[in-house]
């Protein structure tokens, strides 16, 4: 079970046992994966080429999120809207993923977006049009919708008005309440000043008054900005009842643990790479198991906080590399071609990180898998 890495490091994976699913959901938080989507490895997803998936993988990685009892965040980010996923695709894949929530009794909620508008400048009512028609889709499909952050809005608003507007008028259309969804820079660089302001404190704001407005349509909003203090100060700021899903994949281990005045659920992408994990660290947590809760997210940090390292965007390729290893697939091609987006000096540091963490259960299926993409990359086994 020797891996050659880069750089001439001979590694030898130790796998581990994991994790048992749990009986249920937790109890004391509700949290959402953010999942990846398989890619059809005989099909043309190369840049620029409409999406093909391979839908058996992609639906059964979702059953095995749900069978750790976690959520499944549809259609987000993880899943490469904006970086690979066309719109067609994306509303199958909602569609198909609700329908199995159904089957397996899980929670799911699907991101409402614009990505149908052609890349460059829309107007705010063509904004406004394109978030209404997913969030019809989403609504159809059965699931929760997450209003994401787009970056044709943040291309056509002029000021915070412009958000309040376009964004009070989509709450007007929906039967449920809404997750809503601050991501920062750093995940899309598109999204600079989102919230009509680039200084962070005015953009808090106006989210605030947002969602003050509309408190029984909003259920929470999840913030992605890799500053656990920020979150901590929204949090404690939300009205009654509004609910912080963190999307810290950083300091996400203290934001949920939380403190006298309250704790963050969470709606994380590193969720889907250490599901197993994550559901035995929240049940930990709902036995008030603090000592067990820490122990078992400690060694997922270290492994977290490279896999999202900066340029952040490209997270996705490790979430994906991390789920071929496991097993979860049969191939390391992701739409798009964005599998070229890490580098095998970055991956090989992954593969160390997450066989620490005991995330590889399978050691010589890691071994066999690790050696095929090294041998590629140039590096002799």
């Amino acid at each position: 079970m020797i891996v050659n890495l880069p750089g001439g490091e001979r590694y030898e994976l130790r796998g581990g046992t994991g994790y048992p699913p749990p009986p249920g959901p937790a109890q004391s938080r509700i949290a959402y994966a953010a999942a990846h989507v398989v890619a059809d490895p005989a099909a043309d997803n190369g840049f620029g080429c409409p999406a093909v998936l391979d839908w058996d993988a992609t639906l059964a990685f979702r059953h095995h999120l749900w069978s750790y009892g976690l959520g499944v965040a549809e259609a987000m980010d993880t899943a490469q809207r904006g970086m690979g996923l066309d719109y067609p695709a994306t509303r199958e894949l909602i569609r198909r993923s609700a329908a199995e929530a159904r089957t397996a009794g899980g929670r799911i909620v699907a991101g409402v977006g614009t990505d149908q508008l052609p890349p460059g400048p829309a107007t705010l009512d063509e904004v406004r049009r394109a978030y209404a028609e997913q969030l019809a889709d989403v609504l159809d499909a059965g699931a929760q919708p997450v209003v994401m952050c787009s970056r044709h809005l943040a291309a056509a608003a002029t000021s915070a008005d412009d958000y309040l507007h376009v964004y009070g008028s989509l709450l007007e259309l929906t039967d449920r309440p809404v997750l809503l969804h601050w991501l920062g820079p750093m995940f899309d660089p598109a999204l600079a000043g989102y919230w009509g302001s680039d200084d962070l404190d005015r953009a808090a704001g106006t989210v605030l008054t947002l969602i003050s407005a509309s408190p029984a349509t909003i259920e929470g909003i999840k913030v992605s900005l890799l500053d656990a203090g920020r979150e901590v100060a929204l949090r404690r700021a939300l009205p009654p009842g509004v609910r912080l899903y963190t999307g810290d994949d950083f300091h996400y281990p203290e934001l949920i643990r939380g403190d006298d005045a309250g704790h963050s659920d969470a709606l994380l992408g590193i969720f889907a790479a250490i599901a197993p994990a994550a559901a035995a660290a929240l049940a930990a947590l709902d036995d008030e198991n603090l000592d067990a809760y820490d122990r078992i997210l400690a060694p997922t940090v270290p492994l977290s906080r490279h896999l999202f390292g900066a340029p952040t965007f490209y997270y996705k390729v490790g979430i994906v590399f991390l789920a071929w290893l496991a097993g979860h697939q049969g191939h390391f091609t992701m739409v798009g071609g964005l599998q070229s987006g890490r580098s095998p000096v970055h991956l090989a540091e992954l593969l160390k990180l997450a066989d620490a963490a005991g995330l590889l259960p399978d050691a010589d299926l890691a071994a066999t898998r690790a050696r095929a993409f090294f041998t590629v990359a140039g590096v002799d086994q």
